[in-house]
């Protein structure tokens, strides 16, 4: 368990194989005002991990970003069965075997809203994704809208293969093949990240490769490129 900020802690878990490429599991841990916790992307329950968590406060909401974030749910909702569960309407349906508090898609407002800000990002026929902004300490929250590995993470060869599909660090991007599914929605895509833009994040914690600490405006602006954002528009948003 690292500590990102006062109220933000990262546990990075085992790494799981995806299309061939070694994926690295990343928990983010957000402390409410009230002490309860906001546990984004949940990781494999280990009894350590269980120990760490309750000496930080009482598990009260479990996030499952987008439809490949989703894994461990069950081991989360059963050790913390008083906990709420949020998901996007694709983990609902792809999870029918869990029981869901409610959508992140059709939430009004959502009970942590106060202090942390959630914008789905939509456009992509291939999969949506809610990310979430930290208020207090300027955090940016995503999972696999950006990745931005280490390339220690990998052999050359699949060091190549991730700087192809441009996931690779100090560069990291959302990975091409979820790029190319937005060619026909781009206009609807480069709102979303214009919007997030707008909240000025300082710092930016994916679920796969390096956290960026400096500079996360110019990091989102060079890593969405290809939307073409303008900072001038993101402004008005804010």
């Amino acid at each position: 368990m690292k500590s990102i900020d006062e109220h933000i802690w990262i546990v990075d878990g085992s790494t799981v194989q995806f299309f061939t490429m070694p994926f690295t599991t990343r928990m983010t841990i957000v402390k409410l005002s009230n002490g309860d916790l906001w546990i984004h992307s949940p990781i494999e329950l280990t009894p350590q991990l269980k120990q760490q968590v309750e000496n930080l406060g009482s598990v009260r909401y479990l996030i499952a970003p987008n439809h490949l974030h989703h894994l461990f749910m069950k081991q989360w909702q059963d050790a913390y069965p008083e906990a709420l569960s949020f998901g996007t309407e694709e983990v609902l349906k792809k999870r029918g075997d869990l029981s869901f508090t409610g959508s992140l898609e059709k939430l009004a407002e959502t009970p942590w809203a106060k202090e942390i800000d959630s914008h789905l990002f939509t456009g992509s026929p291939a999969m949506e994704e809610c990310v979430f902004f930290h208020k207090s300490s300027q955090t940016l929250i995503v999972t696999d809208l950006i990745e931005n590995f280490s390339p220690k993470a990998f052999g050359s060869f699949k060091r190549f293969m991730a700087s192809l599909v441009g996931v690779l660090a100090p560069h990291g991007k959302m990975p091409l093949d979820w790029r190319l599914t937005f060619t026909f929605h781009k206009k609807e895509a480069k709102k979303h990240i214009e919007h997030i833009i707008a909240w000025h994040p300082m710092t930016i914690v994916m679920a796969h490769g390096v956290i960026i600490t400096e500079n996360a405006v110019d990091f989102l602006m060079e890593s969405f490129d290809w939307l073409e954002p303008s900072i001038s528009k993101a402004e008005q948003l804010n």
